[in-house]
């Protein structure tokens, strides 16, 4: 047996068949004879398969595994791992080096300080210090990324270990290797349940505030029996992957906005915050105000010790949310208190034409789209409108990145419906977001992806026209788009694509694209600029 065999028992023995990548020279060695049955989805650029693998892993729930081609490919790929890191999502990364026998003399595509290069945005970082102990070091890293916080990890494999044969011994070793569990289990005493449960049954005006902790941990119905248990007001926390709770629920409020005095104002009249599955919280940008309003109490659930750690109010407890929630069921009483009003149902869509507003654009799309539908997000400056018309009722059916970086969500929507076939998605991405990760839509064509674009076409990076007007900041270079064409640049990599003039024809083109299960479908809708809207206001 090789090492290369071993490897791919070791992967094989842990579910990691379906691979995403950008290979290389140096990555030869690992993927001669690709298995028949392992799938290899190709990017071509790396931040592309990496956006794939995050959405990938997410909906799966399980780790997925990225080939990277060495120094140049992991720098290519850092935007797209930062996001990941933040998604915690459990990647394999690994990469090809140049030769042990060539590296002292730094041969082209020497990965020097291979371990280094792509942190802080993974857990972990391993080159083998032999090439026997390659399945060893893999088998290593596929546990880390699934522990609790997960995230993504990563291997550099020199190009000259995977030919190497092992010996009896070493072979035996690999086999008890790959019968290996890790398993993990951590939630609250009964007493500390009891007094969580307390606070929450002695509160007049409770609130939970969700993240996606939530659905990672599978605690989405036990949060939903808790909220309705407790009539508390749910509002998602800001910058959340995933929503945490069903969207059109009447006790779900919205996400809360990223700013310190936003989200004071927000929970303003509420005693006691609880923070299931997410920090308290993330902001951006810089919000005067209180972390929270005088006589507001905090107590935070998460996995994360870095999360309870850094939280700047309230108290913390680090155990497995779905662990603490469904122990809260046993000793929180149902309650008497009035639920808190719900927010407006989105309001009726009059007959509009180009360029749309967001309204117009969203609420079009919310109305008539099937129930199932798993909507990957990223157009900044509509969130607003987006969290208003979108209203997602299932687990993992609305995914954006807590990392921020652009070029999360294209990629991302090619790996969603790669996990779920039978399930429509729908992205919604930014003409500005689009081009970042653009590449995407040759993988979704090559691969016959039926997944549906719909592009918010403003020519203008519409978020950081919000934020200079929030800074009060003036003749900033840059963020316009003229010239973008993103009908006849779809249609070059093969997609079906068109373009709205109008609600009435929007939502023709958008049920059309649900329906074609063949190829990918790509709306390209004019809409109004910001113009002098204030941050989060366009609607």
């Amino acid at each position: 047996m090789t090492v290369r065999e071993a490897v791919l028992s070791v992967f094989r023995a842990r579910g990691l068949t379906t691979w995403f990548g950008n290979p290389g020279s140096s990555e030869l060695s690992l993927l001669e004879d690709f298995p028949d049955d392992f799938t290899y989805v190709l990017g071509l650029q790396e931040m592309v398969p990496v956006g794939m693998a995050d959405a990938y892993a997410q909906i799966t729930r399980r780790p997925a595994l990225v080939n990277l081609h060495t120094a140049p490919g992991v720098g290519n790929a850092m935007g797209a791992l930062c996001n990941a890191a933040w998604n915690k999502t459990p990647l394999v990364v690994t990469a090809g080096n140049q030769r042990r026998t060539m590296q002292n003399q730094v041969g082209l595509l020497t990965n020097i300080d291979a371990t280094l290069l792509p942190r802080p945005f993974v857990k972990w970082a391993a080159e083998p210090s032999t090439a026997s102990e390659v399945p060893a070091v893999l088998a290593h890293a596929i546990h880390l990324a699934q522990s609790p916080p997960m995230g993504p990890v990563f291997v550099s494999l020199p190009l000259d270990d995977l030919t190497v044969e092992l010996d009896d011994r070493q072979q035996s070793e690999i086999d008890r290797l790959r019968e290996r569990r890790v398993d993990h289990a951590g939630g609250p005493s009964r007493a500390m349940a009891s007094a969580i449960a307390g606070r929450l049954d002695a509160s007049s005006a409770p609130v939970l505030v969700v993240g996606a902790e939530v659905e990672r941990s599978g605690a989405w119905d036990a949060v939903v029996a808790l909220a309705e248990r407790s009539r508390a007001a749910v509002w998602t926390a800001p910058l959340s992957g995933l929503s945490g709770f069903p969207e059109g629920h009447p006790l779900y409020q919205g996400r809360l906005p990223p700013g310190a005095g936003w989200v004071a104002r927000a929970l303003e009249g509420r005693d006691l915050v609880l923070v299931l599955g997410a920090p308290a919280f993330r902001y951006y940008p810089q919000i005067s105000g209180p972390y929270l309003a005088e006589g507001t109490q905090l107590i935070q659930i998460t996995g994360d010790p870095d999360e309870a750690a850094r939280a700047p109010v309230g108290d913390a407890v680090v155990a497995d949310v779905r662990a603490v929630v469904e122990a809260l069921l046993e000793h929180v009483s149902q309650t008497t208190r009035p639920a808190p009003p719900a927010r407006p149902e989105p309001a009726s869509i009059e007959p509009s034409s180009a360029p749309l507003k967001p309204s117009a654009l969203f609420g079009t799309l919310g109305q008539i789209a099937p129930a199932d539908t798993l909507w990957v997000t990223e157009a900044p400056s509509h969130d607003l409108a987006i969290g208003e018309h979108i209203r997602a009722g299932t687990p993992f059916s609305h995914l954006a990145t807590a990392g921020g970086g652009l070029g999360f969500g294209l990629a991302a929507a090619v790996g969603a419906q790669l996990a779920v076939p039978g399930r429509p998605v729908v992205a919604l991405i930014g003409d500005g977001s689009m081009q970042y990760a653009i590449t995407a839509l040759w993988t979704a064509t090559a691969y016959e992806i039926p997944l549906t674009i719909v592009v918010p076409s403003n020519g203008e990076y519409g978020v950081l026209k919000q934020f200079a007007m929030l800074e009060q900041t003036s003749g900033l270079p840059g963020l316009d788009l003229p010239g973008l064409d993103i009908v006849a640049t779809a249609e070059s990599y093969g997609v079906a694509a068109h373009e709205a003039r109008s609600a009435d024809e929007l939502g023709e083109l958008f049920a059309a694209g649900i329906a074609d299960r063949e190829r990918p479908t790509l709306i390209s809708v004019p809409t109004v600029k910001v113009g002098d809207s204030s941050f989060g206001d366009n609607r």
